[in-house]
């Protein structure tokens, strides 16, 4: 299960025959050319260099090739070792769009992306994007991605338009994930308070992991992995700040009556069975990771092909681990096999 070696800090590593990268964002051309032919509320210009710019507040992502050309994609994974990427949508999400617009958007990024993997597995696998501002609409279409496209499940943003996810108009959406077993991917979305966070790029930097803890905490007190359990959830950047601070948040269930009003155990209980993906390289943090949710819910990932993301990162992070090449291999690729049934 174990081949090839390189060095990280003076000392020789290996990385696993399988390598799954699952936190990785990619446009559509034809969502593109919605943007550039004006359907869309979304603000969108080209750069300098050719690639479109997407606007939405406090950033902006730069759309360069990998995330709009599969095939260039595919021939830099192929160099890099990378098995297989779980494609996903990015910011800003379909859900800022005229629910109708969102629909209709949200149909179309998914069927593109069930083309690519129709024609490219195993090197692709995807996540559906849903209209989440239209609850009913979000049932509606994580049934047909699971049924019809045979996706695992779909990608959240951690919040819709200042909507928490936790909010009991989207229990329906849980009821129809659990019955279906699906996997629920949360990935941060401009944060309310977005203001304070305009300058030095600290939106992305700070805020988007403060509004993914704040999307699982919440979603954790409200009840909801307690009353919908067959939900596998998965938390970007290696959760935000959850697992440092998920001994507060047992604290708080002890001495708050509030925080226990809709759950039978510690919050711990419930998001340690949640999956953390590796966007923080620091082996360090992994390892925080690792200590706090097992080996067996650490999942590999890159946020290619954004500026401050890496494959080469990805894969050196998790070599760097002081933990069993049997450990080594499940979070580089067979912890994400098993999840999404590769």
């Amino acid at each position: 299960m174990i081949v090839g070696s390189h060095r990280v800090g003076g000392k020789p590593t290996t990385r696993a025959a399988q390598v799954v990268d699952f936190h990785n964002h990619f446009y559509p051309p034809a969502y593109l050319e919605a943007l550039r032919a004006g359907k869309s509320v979304v603000k969108s210009d080209i750069d300098a260099e050719g690639n479109p710019r997407i606007y939405y507040p406090g950033d902006y992502n730069v759309a360069v090739r990998g995330h709009r050309d599969i095939d260039f994609r595919q021939k830099v994974l192929e160099k890099e070792g990378i098995t297989t990427q779980v494609l996903t949508f990015t910011t800003p999400g379909t859900h800022v769009e005229e629910p109708r617009t969102a629909v209709t958007f949200a149909r179309m990024v998914n069927d593109a992306f069930a083309s690519i993997v129709r024609q490219r597995a195993p090197r692709f696998t995807a996540l559906a994007t849903l209209p989440l501002n239209d609850p009913a609409a979000s049932v509606a279409e994580l049934t047909r991605a699971m049924n019809d496209l045979k996706f695992p499940g779909a990608m959240l943003f951690s919040n819709v338009n200042g909507v928490a996810l936790a909010d009991q108009r989207y229990w329906p959406l849980y009821e129809k994930a659990n019955e279906l077993g699906a996997v629920l991917y949360i990935h941060p979305e401009s944060p309310v308070g977005v203001e304070a966070m305009t300058e030095y790029w600290l939106m992305p930097l700070v805020g988007f992991l403060i509004d993914t803890t704040l999307a699982a905490a919440k979603l954790v007190f409200a009840g909801v992995p307690e009353r919908y359990p067959r939900i596998r959830w998965v938390l970007a950047h290696l959760g935000g700040a959850i697992p440092y601070l998920a001994e507060r948040l047992d604290r708080g269930y002890h001495a708050f009556a509030e925080c226990r009003a809709n759950i039978s155990k510690p919050p711990s209980a419930y998001l340690k069975r949640f999956y953390y993906d590796t966007v923080n390289f620091d082996p360090r943090n992994i390892q925080l990771a690792i200590d706090f949710a097992g080996a067996d819910h650490v999942l590999a990932g890159s946020d290619y092909p954004h500026q401050i993301g890496s494959l080469r990162s990805m894969i050196k992070g998790i070599g760097a681990l002081q933990v069993s090449a049997q450990d080594k291999a499940r979070i580089y690729g067979g912890n994400a096999a098993k999840l999404l049934g590769l």
